[in-house]
C-alpha cells in the first residue's frame, strides 16, 4: 500500500512538473497567434495544391481550400489588414465595458462592496460567502486575484481557522468559478463575440448575444459556491488541520464612514438605474423592447448590454466616489477610465494578431472543411448530445492547463468547434457554455494562469515551504468536484432542453 501511494504521487509529480516545463517553453500568446496565422497561410497554400475540399451537408455546395500565398491573397492580406483588426468583434465590446468597470474599479466601489458582502457574513456562512464573493468578482476582471484571495486569507486567520483554507476558498471562485456570475462582465462580450466570428464561417449573418449563456451562468454560481464550501468544509480544512505558522491575528478593518456613504450613494444610484431598466423592458411596449415587434429576445436593450455594462458601472462608480469623496471632480473620472485603459496594452497587442488568424482562417476555408469533416467524423462515432459535450468539457479543461488566457484559447478554439458542432445542429451559445465550464474548472491547477505565482506567494506568506506543488494539491479537489459538478449540470439542463440565456437555445432548428 505505501510502495503505491509513493509510485501515485511521484508519478503526480512528474505529470504536473512535465505541464510546468512544456508550458514555460510556449512563447508569449500574441507571439503563437502571429504563428498560428503564418502557419494557416502555409496550410492554405499546401491543402490548395492537393485540392482539399468538402461538400457542405446543408446547402450540397462544394467548399474549396483558398489558397492565401497567391496574388490576390497578398493582396487581400495587405488591405484588410486594418479592418481584421478594427473589426475584430471583441475589441469593441471589451473596451466600452472596461471603461465602465474602471470607473467603479477606481473609485473604490468594487473593493468597498466586497470587503462588505465578506465582512457581513454570519460565521456559519463564512465559507460560502468567500467563495460566492470570489465568482461574483470575475464581473471586474481580475480584481479578485489581487483583492479577495489574500483577503480570504485574513478573514479565515482572524475567525482562528486556517488562512490557507480561506486563501483557497477565495481562489476556488474567483478562478474555478470565473465564468459563473450573476451579473454580465467583461469575459461575456469578449467570448461572446469570438463565438460569433466563428459562427459566421457556417452562417454569414449570424448573431451571439453576450448574454447568451446568463441563465445558465446564474444557476451555476450557486452551485460553484456550494461545491466550493464543501470542498473547503470537508477537504481542505481537515487536510490542513490547525495552524501553526508565524502569522498573528490582524483586523480586515471595517468600512469607514466614508466608504458606508459612498455605498449608500451607489445603492441608490443603482436602484435609480435598475428601475430605470425595469420600466424600459418590462411594459409590453417599454422603451428599450423592440420598436417594430415589442419583442424583448432582439430589442435595444439585449443588443445594447455592453452600452448597459458601461453606463451602469459609470454611474455606480461615479456615486460612490461622490459619496466617499474619492471623486472630486470630473479629472478624477477619466484619469480612473484612462488608468483601466492603460492596463489592456498587452490585450490590444495579442488581439491584432488574433483577428488576422481568425481572418486567414475564414478566408482559406480550411476552417469550414475541417468543420464539415470532424462533424461527419462525429457522426460516425455516435456520440449523443450530452456525451459530447461532455468529452468537449474535458477537452477544454486539458488544453487550459497548457494555455491559460480563456480568451486567447476560444480565439484558436472557435473557428474550429464552433462551425463543427453548428453542423451537427448544435448552438455556438452551447459550444460556449460548455468551454467555459471546463476553462474555469483546472484553472486553479494551472501554471500558465497568469496570476498563479501571485497564488505561490500568497500561500507562502503563511506557510515559508510552500509552493507550487503545494498549491495545486491544495486546489486539486476544487478543479476535481467543480468539474463532476458543473458537467452534471450541463448534462441536465440539456436533458431539459433548457435555455442558456435570453433567446439561446441548446440545438439548431428549421
Amino acid at each position: 500500500m505505501r510502495r503505491r501511494r509513493f509510485l501515485v504521487r511521484n508519478g503526480l509529480s512528474l505529470f504536473l512538473g512535465t505541464i510546468e516545463r512544456v508550458g514555460n517553453a510556449l512563447p508569449h500568446p500574441a507571439t503563437l497567434f502571429a504563428l498560428f496565422a503564418l502557419t494557416v497561410l502555409v496550410l492554405s497554400w499546401v491543402a490548395a495544391a492537393v485540392g482539399l475540399q468538402a461538400v457542405h451537408p446543408g446547402t450540397g455546395a462544394v467548399i474549396e481550400s483558398v489558397n492565401l500565398l497567391s496574388l490576390s491573397g497578398l493582396h487581400r492580406i495587405l488591405t484588410q489588414m486594418v479592418a481584421n483588426y478594427t473589426g475584430f468583434a471583441p475589441l469593441g465590446t471589451v473596451l466600452v465595458a472596461m471603461l465602465g468597470i474602471g470607473v467603479m474599479e477606481s473609485s473604490g466601489f468594487i473593493s468597498a462592496a466586497l470587503r462588505m458582502l465578506v465582512l457581513t457574513a454570519p460565521r456559519q456562512l463564512l465559507t460560502f460567502v468567500v467563495v460566492f464573493a470570489g465568482v461574483m468578482s470575475n464581473m471586474a476582471s481580475e480584481i479578485g486575484y489581487v483583492l479577495l484571495v489574500p483577503l480570504g486569507g485574513m478573514i479565515f486567520l482572524s475567525a482562528g481557522r486556517h488562512p490557507i483554507a480561506g486563501l483557497a476558498a477565495a481562489f476556488a471562485g474567483v478562478s474555478g468559478g470565473y465564468s459563473a456570475n450573476l451579473l454580465l462582465g467583461t469575459v461575456d462580450p469578449l467570448l461572446a463575440g469570438l463565438s460569433e466570428e466563428a459562427a459566421r464561417i457556417v452562417e454569414g449573418d449570424y448573431t451571439v448575444n453576450p448574454a447568451c449563456n446568463y441563465y445558465f451562468m446564474a444557476a451555476s454560481t450557486f452551485l460553484i459556491a456550494a461545491a466550493g464550501t464543501w470542498v473547503t468544509e470537508r477537504v481542505v480544512i481537515p487536510r490542513l488541520g490547525a495552524y501553526r505558522g508565524e502569522e498573528v491575528r490582524e483586523s480586515v478593518g471595517t468600512l469607514t464612514a466614508e466608504e458606508k456613504r459612498g455605498l449608500r450613494f451607489a445603492f441608490l444610484a443603482g436602484l435609480l438605474f435598475a428601475l430605470l431598466l425595469v420600466w424600459g423592458t418590462v411594459p409590453a411596449d417599454g422603451f428599450l423592447r423592440d420598436a417594430q415587434t415589442g419583442d424583448l429576445l432582439r430589442s435595444p436593450f439585449l443588443n445594447g448590454i455592453v452600452a448597459f455594462i458601461f453606463l451602469g458601472g459609470m454611474l455606480l462608480g461615479v456615486a460612490y466616489g461622490i459619496g466617499a469623496r474619492t471623486y472630486r471632480n470630473d479629472a478624477d473620472v477619466i484619469q480612473g477610465m484612462g488608468k483601466t485603459m492603460s492596463t489592456l496594452g498587452s490585450y490590444m497587442v495579442l488581439v491584432f494578431f488574433a483577428a488576422q488568424f481568425v481572418a486567414y482562417f475564414h478566408w482559406s476555408n480550411l476552417g469550414l472543411i475541417l468543420a464539415v469533416e470532424g462533424a461527419e467524423l462525429l457522426k460516425a462515432s455516435g456520440l449523443g448530445a450530452i456525451p459530447l459535450m461532455v468529452a468537449f468539457v474535458f477537452f477544454s479543461a486539458f488544453v487550459n492547463l497548457f494555455m491559460g488566457s480563456a480568451s486567447a484559447k476560444w480565439a484558436i478554439m472557435a473557428p474550429v468547434f464552433v462551425p463543427m458542432f453548428m453542423l451537427l445542429g448544435y448552438t455556438p451559445e452551447l459550444t460556449q457554455a460548455a468551454y467555459r465550464i471546463g476553462d474555469s474548472s483546472t484553472n486553479i491547477i494551472s501554471p500558465m494562469m497568469s496570476y498563479f505565482a501571485l497564488i505561490v506567494a500568497f500561500f507562502e506568506r503563511y506557510e515559508k515551504k510552500a509552493g507550487i506543488g503545494t498549491v495545486i494539491a491544495t486546489m486539486l479537489p476544487y478543479t476535481a468536484v467543480f468539474l463532476f459538478c458543473w458537467t452534471l449540470l450541463l448534462g441536465l439542463w440539456m436533458a431539459f432542453e433548457l435555455p442558456l440565456g435570453p433567446g439561446a437555445r441548446l440545438y439548431l432548428r428549421d
